[in-house]
């Protein structure tokens, strides 16, 4: 995963520099994350480029981006020099328990493998402060996705692949490390991608 990100990340960047692909009801989950962390620090994991880090901090949040790929945090820096973006795996975060009052999962889970997700949001759930919120957003459905000829359509030979789940799974996976679910969005698919888009919204419990 991580030599295919940085064999597209430039032509990433150029054609998905902000959060023009988002529908406005995606766009309405984030400010809805953003109003809930209310201020507190807020890790976009899974950050790619920087642009979700980009919409969060342009509208107050206090945000530190992390990403597997050097390359696409490169592009990050290139593009957003005043953002806090750096190389680090979402399962192996670099940070210490109860770190932050939002975690962002902005479809930064969705080539990862079962036991790899369990890692991913076992670190999520580890850095939450108790009571903090976290959103994650995956395309929804059964099976996989072969990316190849994605990208080949676009010169790149990279082998990626996507794995889709139901919201429900994941929604128990949440629930069953203490999050609540608070909000869930399943929007149908488009013309831009035809599987369905999921995002969910859950909270730590408090002490």
């Amino acid at each position: 995963m991580r030599t295919a990100y940085d064999t597209v990340a430039a032509a990433y960047q150029r054609s998905m520099p902000d959060t023009r692909p988002e529908d406005p009801l995606d766009l309405a989950m984030l400010d809805s994350f953003i109003a809930s962390v209310s201020g507190q620090p807020v890790l976009d994991a899974g950050c790619g480029a920087g642009r979700i880090s980009r919409y969060i901090a342009d509208r107050g949040g206090r945000v530190e981006g992390v990403d597997l790929s050097p390359e696409m945090i490169a592009q990050g820096r290139a593009a957003h020099p005043d953002l806090d973006l750096s190389v680090a795996s979402i399962t192996d975060l670099p940070h210490g328990d109860a770190s932050f009052g939002g975690v962002l999962l902005w479809y930064s889970t969705i080539h990862l493998a079962p036991a790899d997700l369990t890692r991913a949001l076992d670190e999520s759930t580890r850095v939450l402060v108790p009571g903090g919120y976290l959103l994650v957003a995956f395309q929804s459905g059964v099976g996989t996705r072969d990316l190849f000829q994605s990208y080949s359509r676009h010169g790149h030979d990279v082998s990626l692949e996507r794995y889709l789940r139901t919201p429900d799974q994941v929604a128990e996976l949440l629930v069953a490390r203490g999050l609540s679910e608070q909000t869930r969005l399943v929007r149908r698919g488009n013309a831009i991608d035809q599987d369905d888009q999921t995002m969910l919204l859950h909270r730590a419990g408090t002490v």
